[in-house]
């Protein structure tokens, strides 16, 4: 298949990568190109930002997650030929997982997926040193994947000088430069940005870094870099057995249309770290997503057959979602009565009978008994694989893959599952899995283990015939 593409990445976090893709998605979108983005790693706010200038889902790619061909194939899919993608990388383009491994760094995305590197420099601060950083990254650099080099936070005038020099000593083409930008900087908190939503002039913000950029690279080198990647061909033999989970999800569905159940899904302000995949292989496995606000809404969509809560920001809506009686009753309740239940970071805090914010405690859903409280740095970060006790989401011996990031703790984390640290080996408790629920800090990934999703359909679809009183 061809599909046009670049990925933007940088030698650290912090050079600009977000605002510098989310310009080029605006100008390629403007160009009347059918542009896709994509998001390397965990990350979810970024995805955020990529869908607010193209209207559509962003989706993760990540070398951890899933084997390499499995994530070739999840690039591919509901892809045509003539597509324009934009990849936007995470930390630095050689860091993955523990900060030394290949696996899960952009770079791995990239050679994965056949993708060309257009790499930004911060260059503040910089003179011909920065020769000295882009001659080390290409030398790095085994499958010369880096086509091209921008120069962010540099002067035109400096810009003039240093790009001859580059392209002559170095051998690679400079794109162009983007000079400081304070008035339209995104601003950062505890998780990553602050999300696009609470930025009353985010299109408008947006739009004009995309006219700035304009005028200081070379358009169509951007393209004519895209346009030269390889194709890339179809992961015919990815991971057979959860390729395999997939189709027989996908041909259940089709047999029964009317089996199909309804899951309820948290969406609002302080619910929305989704990935895109998860929800899609949902709704692969005969699932129907009903949105509903826990800020917003009074109750539950009334025929909902299972409940997901993502991660986001509860903490910072806790007085809203405590002053919303009705519907911390209706979730408790739903609970109680047995209704399926995942529930992920944010969504498992919620569940708690309290979160302590600083000075102040704030009643939530009183599902779990304990509260969650703010210990001012990283609990627990990082990528892990997690394997339960007790088959219950997952089949004996078999594990899920995750990551964590959250500075609030609990003070009951759960028991039900192992989770292992894949650079370290080390091992801990966490989540609490029983027959219908699955509650803990870790974002999970569903394709890294297709059962999980499957069975959460099956456990939805047990407890809509139990709930009609339906054969069995």
């Amino acid at each position: 298949m061809k599909i046009n593409r670049f990925m933007i990445a940088a030698p650290k976090s912090g050079s600009g990568k977000t605002m510098i893709t989310c310009a080029l998605l605006q100008l390629l979108k403007d160009s009347g190109k059918n542009v896709l983005s994509y998001k390397c790693g965990p990350d979810y706010i970024d995805p955020m930002f990529h869908k607010k200038v193209l209207g559509v889902s962003s989706k993760n790619l990540d070398t951890f997650f899933t084997d390499e061909k499995t994530t070739v194939q999840l690039f591919l899919d509901e892809r045509a030929d003539g597509d324009f993608a934009v990849l936007e990388g995470v930390m630095g383009l050689y860091d993955g997982l523990g900060g030394i491994y290949e696996q899960g760094s952009s770079y791995h995305l990239a050679k994965v997926t056949q993708t060309p590197i257009i790499l930004v420099v911060d260059a503040k601060g910089m003179g011909k040193s920065v020769l000295a950083l882009i001659a080390g990254f290409l030398q790095y650099d085994t499958h010369h994947l880096i086509k091209g080099v921008l120069l962010n936070r540099m002067s035109k005038g400096y810009y003039d000088i240093i790009k001859p020099l580059i392209e002559k000593e170095l051998s690679v083409k400079v794109v162009g430069y983007f000079p400081e930008q304070k008035d339209i900087v995104l601003s950062s908190r505890h998780l990553g940005l602050v999300m696009p939503d609470e930025i009353s002039d985010i299109k408008k913000r947006l739009n004009e870094t995309a006219d700035r950029l304009k005028k200081t690279i070379d358009m169509d080198l951007f393209i004519d870099i895209a346009e030269a990647a390889d194709e890339i061909g179809d992961s015919g033999s990815a991971d057979k057995d959860k390729r395999q989970t997939l189709k027989n999800a996908e041909t259940m569905r089709l047999q029964d249309q009317n089996n199909t159940v309804n899951i309820a899904v948290a969406m609002d302000e302080a619910f929305c770290f989704y990935y895109e995949d998860n929800l899609r292989m949902l709704e692969k496995c005969g699932a129907k997503l009903q949105y509903f606000s826990p800020l917003h809404d009074t109750s539950l969509p009334e025929d909902c057959d299972a409940m997901l809560l993502g991660g986001g920001y509860p903490e910072l809506y806790a007085k809203e979602l405590s002053e919303n009686i009705s519907m911390r009753k209706s979730i408790k309740t739903a609970f109680e009565a047995g209704l399926p239940t995942v529930a992920e970071c944010g969504g498992f805090m919620y569940l708690h009978t309290y979160i302590h914010n600083q000075n102040c405690v704030f009643d939530m859903a009183g599902v779990l008994d304990g509260w969650c409280h703010f210990k001012g740095k990283l609990v627990r970060f990082g990528y892990i694989e997690l394997e339960e006790k007790h088959s219950n989401f997952l089949p004996s011996d078999e594990k899920i893959r995750a990551h964590e990031f959250h500075y609030y703790d609990s003070t009951d984390n759960g028991t039900d599952c192992i989770a292992t640290k894949p650079a370290t080996g080390r091992k801990y408790d966490c989540v609490i899995s029983r027959d219908n629920y699955w509650l803990g800090f870790p974002h999970i990934y569903y394709p890294s283990n297709p059962h999980f999703a499957e069975n959460f359909v099956k456990k939805a679809q047990e407890y809509e015939r139990n709930k009609n009183g339906k054969l069995l």
